[in-house]
């Protein structure tokens, strides 16, 4: 019985020592594959840097689509029943069928990320996307941003503040710039701009200045007491913005 129990103990021991090539195969492949993708996509950076991208958000997407390889002629030859695209088939099969995305609730985004969902997926057209960032406010806007501005927001919130800028909203959108300019890794998201967006942020700036300054002249000489107080308030609080502004343009990099 005793010889029986260790000759057991033996087998248990040579099976224990026995090498599981499965399992080595296995990790060695997830190893080469891990390694694969960290070459393809350092690759993928360097090329980006390389061809100058305007923004950071154009520089991920290079990142992210390094994996892809471009289709080759016998890739496109044959006949083929999946459609390329099969919303183009459904909007010309049912074109009378409108099919929308619910809107959002009243809650409004308190992180970067809930900000980043309601932008994409709610707000679809430009002035859809300016009223949201005015009813935000300045205040949330800094809050919500408060680690950094991501993803090429900022150029998107120059271009759309500038394109849409309604009179009456100068002074919501001074605030809104002043607030986006004290967050975390400003200096990184401006650099990230591109041409075209720092031209409509200097453009904004300059428009900003314009309506600013003929409503504070404006309301000096409506609220002048005899003694002309209010207008040296006026005056002074004039001085404050134009000089904030000149302070934005500095921090923007417009200049």
């Amino acid at each position: 019985m005793q010889g029986k129990t260790e000759k057991m103990q033996l087998v248990q021991m040579e099976e224990s020592e026995t090498l599981d090539f499965q399992a080595l195969e296995r990790e060695l492949e997830v190893a080469v594959a891990l390694d694969e993708k960290h070459k393809r996509e350092n690759d993928a950076k360097f090329r980006a840097v390389h061809q100058k991208v305007g923004s950071y958000e154009e520089f991920r997407d290079i990142v992210l689509a390094s994996h892809l390889k471009p289709l080759e002629l016998r890739d496109k030859s044959g006949s083929r029943n999946q459609p390329w695209n099969t919303c183009v088939r459904l909007s010309r099969t049912k074109s009378s069928v409108q099919v929308g995305l619910s809107k959002p609730t009243d809650s409004q985004p308190r992180t970067a990320a809930e900000f980043s969902r309601d932008w994409r997926r709610y707000y679809c057209t430009e002035p859809e996307k300016y009223a949201f960032l005015l009813a935000l406010g300045a205040q949330l806007l800094g809050r919500i941003f408060h680690a950094e501005i991501g993803f090429g927001l900022l150029g998107e919130f120059l271009v759309i503040l500038c394109d849409h800028l309604q009179p009456g909203d100068a002074e919501a959108i001074y605030w809104i710039l002043l607030h986006l300019s004290q967050t975390q890794r400003f200096s990184l998201s401006v650099d990230f701009l591109s041409s075209r967006e720092r031209e409509k942020g200097r453009r904004l700036v300059q428009v900003l200045e314009q309506q600013l300054s003929g409503a504070l002249q404006q309301q000096s000489e409506t609220e002048m007491d005899p003694e002309g107080n209010a207008k040296e308030e006026c005056a002074t609080e004039e001085e404050m913005s134009m000089a904030t502004l000149q302070q934005l343009t500095k921090l923007y990099k417009f200049s």
